[in-house]
């Protein structure tokens, strides 16, 4: 069935958070897939401009093609971009257009949406701690040769695939590298609940640090997983993923009391060098003294026998 037009426009809405984005080292940036209005979208991102417009910020939205797309599919959305100002709300930067997606324009946006030494000022306050936040609102009109996704829908999801390289005190994520899983159809009345349940765990797992899996992290994570096996749904292919997060605080505990040991060694290694020069100077002095005391004619104690038993 079609998507059906309504007087009631409902725009749904995600932020994509962007980090070191100083050090990108691509021309062109993709966002996660995010499910909006009941269709697949992602943002694409030109962070160092392209060749159409050199000095400017490029964005753009592009609608990803499903199974269920028959040739000649349609899409007609409105949307919204924009490039959040994290110092001052009133600065953000918003651009709103309506287009048509389709088969053969599957991406629209702005190749000219800001200037890259605006984006770049530390003072304007839209790269904060090296972070760029950028967003989009969409509301999907209409759509013609597709439907929407769906419990019938074959789900195509990223799952963190950690590495055991990746598992060392310096990882920066619970999902250092990702890759393609596909999750079969499936006629369940509580697919779309047990998707939704699947799509928090990948969301924690994708986005949460390694550093901040601390106690109450755990908990979230158990909780959330605790949640969607309710279901009953095969999910035996992420319990190591889940299990590898679970694990790393105390894995963290561990890396960060065997950098407290380092940090204590080097301490008393400091401290010795430092006994260790006092001693010496002791010694001097006591050299200086036994010479003066012998230029004024005492004799030399024998230290062993005086202070005997």
């Amino acid at each position: 069935m079609d998507g059906q037009e309504t007087s009631l426009e409902i725009f749904e809405k995600f932020t994509w958070k962007i980090e070191n984005f100083s050090r990108l080292n691509v021309d062109k940036l993709y966002s996660e897939p995010y499910v909006l209005s009941g269709y697949p979208w992602r943002i694409a991102l030109f962070p160092k401009g392209s060749s159409s417009a050199v000095d400017q910020l490029g964005i753009f939205l592009e609608a990803m093609k499903t199974a269920n797309m028959s040739e000649g599919w349609k899409r007609d959305a409105k949307f919204k971009f924009a490039v959040f100002n994290q110092v001052e709300d009133n600065r953000t930067i918003t651009k709103e257009t309506s287009q048509e997606f389709s088969a053969s324009e599957d991406e629209w946006g702005y190749f000219s949406f800001m200037t890259l030494a605006a984006l770049r000022d530390p003072g304007r306050g839209f790269i904060v701690n090296d972070t760029c936040i950028v967003g989009a609102e969409i509301f999907v009109c209409k759509s013609a040769h597709e439907k929407q996704i769906n419990q019938t829908v074959k789900m195509e999801v990223e799952l963190p695939r950690p590495k055991p390289e990746d598992r060392g005190p310096n990882i920066e994520t619970v999902s250092p590298v990702s890759s393609l899983v596909f999750i079969e159809p499936t006629k369940d009345p509580d697919a779309e609940l047990v998707f939704a349940a699947l799509g928090k765990v990948l969301y924690f797992l994708k986005t949460r640090k390694a550093r901040d899996m601390n106690e109450q992290a755990c908990k979230d994570l158990q909780v959330l997983w605790e949640e969607l096996a309710k279901f009953k749904f095969d999910i035996t292919w992420l319990e190591s993923h889940v299990h590898y997060a679970l694990g790393i605080k105390r894995y963290m505990e561990k890396a960060l009391e065997a950098e407290k040991m380092k940090e204590n060694m080097v301490v008393l290694e400091l401290e010795m060098e430092r006994l260790k020069v006092k001693s010496l100077a002791a010694e001097m002095n006591l050299d200086m003294e036994r010479d003066l005391l012998k230029s004024k004619g005492f004799k030399e104690l024998d230290l062993d026998s005086e202070l005997g038993p």
